[in-house]
């Protein structure tokens, strides 16, 4: 027994002396036992911290090439994601812009073509252009009539398509792609709207594609199954390290051949991976704790908590709060963004502004320092704490 333990402590400073070293001394070892850091971080869903369980598939996996399709975790995890989503093929991307950019290149053929979506999406606002650059389409961001999600009806004001027998109007440029969000800025797109969309634009020949870095969240709210959000597109993104908790990676699914061709304009801009596996495993583990696991529920909850308090306490949101993002108003609360991060930090918060995002590794003391922190904003109330960083370097860019 004397021999384990003292091995196991070996161990732990081998463990400890490494990760000081690749941190240059500037972090403590994540044991990936239990959140840290993340527990009390509401700026993201990214900063999930991997698990345990994350890390045993990862020593766990397969060392083969995916660039070769030899990687049986790899390929597994893309049948398993195939068939939980209702579609033919899958295809590892290493993040959910790849995943978008990936995808529409995959689809688009030559110019002139162009791409509707809403005006806060992700492919327009926080892709750098991608879109534009790998394949010279122009992108049309339109401004939903309900302030909330994109209808049919936007997407038909703001489409140029021939008109009965009359000729393409050359000065146009001829829409051939359509580009959902869901969920965006936390709400959803119902999924009888995604349906109304997607049967028009078979109707004149036009592409779906849906961002679902966070469509798990719709799901998990009860507005639709993974399958019936699927059957509405011709190709999906969906993150694996947002609310799922992942280290890295997303994946894009569609019919064979789009997989084919996705798996070229992948290698092309630098995606192909080799012993994918210890990227796969971690995702792998994702979908099945978190998603199928369903956790993620509880942070809606949690989130719809918060509103309660804020709203209680006086204050006004600026978004409805359908998943996990609750989105305070602080103009109206007459505090700045950068006071408020400051008063955040010093109840032991990360905030970013008046975006919250409860992933599901906030826990109840983080919602009762957030409790704390309302108090000080709506309520006049002082806490004595110290703020270590730099308000400006802690908003993050929103993802």
């Amino acid at each position: 027994m004397a021999t384990t333990n003292g091995g196991a402590a070996i161990e732990q400073y081998t463990i400890e002396k490494e990760a000081q070293h690749l941190s240059n001394g500037d972090v403590k070892v994540n044991s990936w036992s239990a959140p840290g850091p993340a527990a009390f971080d509401f700026r993201s869903d990214v900063v999930t911290t991997p698990t345990a369980r994350m890390l045993a598939a990862i020593t766990s996996t397969s060392l083969l090439d995916d660039v070769f399709q030899d990687d049986p975790t790899t390929n597994n995890l893309e049948s398993f994601i195939a068939d939980l989503t209702g579609k033919e093929a899958s295809l590892l991307v290493l993040s959910g812009t790849m995943g978008n950019q990936v995808s529409i290149r995959t689809h688009l053929a030559a110019p002139p073509h162009s791409v509707i979506t809403d005006h806060r999406s992700h492919i327009l606002e926080w892709e750098a252009g991608g879109v534009a650059s790998l394949c010279g389409a122009l992108v049309k961001g339109v401004v939903p009539k309900n302030g909330r999600y994109l209808t049919l009806e936007d997407v038909k004001k703001a489409a140029s398509i021939p008109s009965g027998d009359l000729p393409h109007d050359i000065h146009s440029c001829p829409t051939r792609l359509i580009s959902q969000e869901n969920t965006l800025a936390g709400m959803i797109t119902p999924l009888e709207e995604c349906q109304r969309i997607a049967a028009w634009a078979k109707e004149h020949n036009i592409i779906m594609h849906l961002d679902g870095a966070r469509l798990w969240e719709a799901v998990a709210s009860g507005a639709g199954s993974l399958k019936e959000y699927c059957a509405c597109f011709d190709s999906i993104s969906l993150c694996f390290s947002k609310g799922l908790g992942a280290p890295i990676g997303s994946i894009i699914v569609g019919t064979h051949e789009f997989a084919r061709r996705a798996r070229w304009v992948r290698k092309s801009i630098g995606g192909g991976l080799r012993q994918a596996g210890v990227v796969t495993a971690a995702a792998r583990v994702a979908v099945e704790d978190t998603f199928l696991g369903e956790k993620l529920k509880a942070s809606h909850e949690r989130a719809r908590e918060i509103a309660a308090m804020w709203e209680k306490c006086g204050g006004k949101t600026t978004n409805a709060v359908e998943t996990n993002m609750v989105w305070f108003d602080l103009e109206a609360a007459g505090i700045s963004t950068e006071d408020f991060i400051k008063e955040g930090e010093k109840v032991g918060l990360r905030l970013l502004g008046g975006r919250l995002v409860v992933h599901y590794q906030i826990g109840e003391e983080a919602v009762q320092r957030l409790e704390k922190l309302l108090r000080v904003v709506l309520k006049g109330e002082t806490v004595n704490g110290t703020v270590e960083h730099d308000p400006k370097k802690m908003q993050i860019p929103v993802e």
